[in-house]
């Protein structure tokens, strides 16, 4: 039988703070409701892991971690846990040895609250890997909003501009910048590992509010990755989702009725 050659990293260790009611993790929060949006089946992570291409597959957990591992446990997948909340980068951190450990050398990179990335999706992100070193999955929204924005050049991705930065922009500016960030890559596994251990260098120092008070943490992003790799002339591409909803996180209490919504309409 023919190996598998994709290996994924899914991010699901976070609080999800902004789903008001609920203090567990939010990637087990039910696609199918029964009593009420949080009681229910098919957790929003185990749509995640079934959209992904056959491989190993490490799931990286904090926040309610015991539970996440018992939804999951049957499911062949590895964890790895992330210490403290430090970001997407640090995120990646957590997973270093799995990535050490494993001999495929393409990946991706998801979300564990994001469900609705479709599998072929996934593939044409894989395809362009063939030609590129890393490869960001992008959408036209219908509002920009918070989002991270791509500064795109000649098809190569320079950087990812967090919204606290663009939103500064001259409104010229701003207009070229029509596509957003999902927070989703594929990349390779040997050029990664390369890439962390750079990354380990460039930590953002972030206030962040922890039981009421503020707090300064530090924290890495995947995005410093995306600049890093410019530097060194390496080639950053950009495949896009063909439907906004496709890429949509779930961050919130309406963000959890749409998708339970979508979900409804799909099965």
């Amino acid at each position: 039988m023919r190996k598998p050659h994709t290996a994924c990293v899914i991010l699901a260790a976070g609080y999800g703070s902004r789903i008001k009611g609920y203090s567990g993790n939010k990637t087990l929060l039910p696609l199918l409701p029964e009593s009420g949006p949080y009681k229910g089946r098919h957790s929003i992570l185990l749509e995640v892991l079934r959209n992904l291409p056959a491989g190993p597959k490490a799931v990286v957990v904090h926040h309610e971690k015991e539970e996440v591992i018992g939804a999951t446990r049957d499911l062949g997948v590895f964890y790895c846990e992330q210490p403290t909340l430090n970001g997407t980068g640090g995120a990646l951190m957590a997973a270093q040895s799995f990535l050490e450990g494993i001999e495929q050398e393409n990946l991706l990179i998801t979300m564990g609250d994001t469900p609705f990335v479709k599998a072929a999706t996934y593939r044409s992100l894989l395809r362009q890997l063939r030609k590129q070193d890393f490869v960001v999955l992008g959408f036209r929204p219908t509002d920009r909003a918070q989002y991270g924005l791509l500064e795109i050049e000649d098809e190569t991705v320079k950087r990812i501009i967090e919204w606290k930065y663009w939103s500064e922009y001259p409104s010229e500016r701003k207009s070229c910048l029509e596509i957003c960030n999902s927070g989703i890559y594929a990349t390779k596994r040997g050029l990664l590992l390369e890439y962390l251990n750079r990354l380990r260098h460039l930590a953002h120092h972030v206030e962040k509010v922890r039981e009421n008070k503020t707090v300064v943490v530090e924290e890495y992003f995947i995005t410093d990755i995306v600049e890093l790799l410019n530097d060194d002339g390496l080639k950053v591409g950009v495949s896009l989702a063909r439907e906004e909803h496709e890429v949509m996180g779930i961050d919130t209490d309406e963000d959890l009725v749409v998708a339970q919504e979508i979900f409804a309409r799909r099965s």
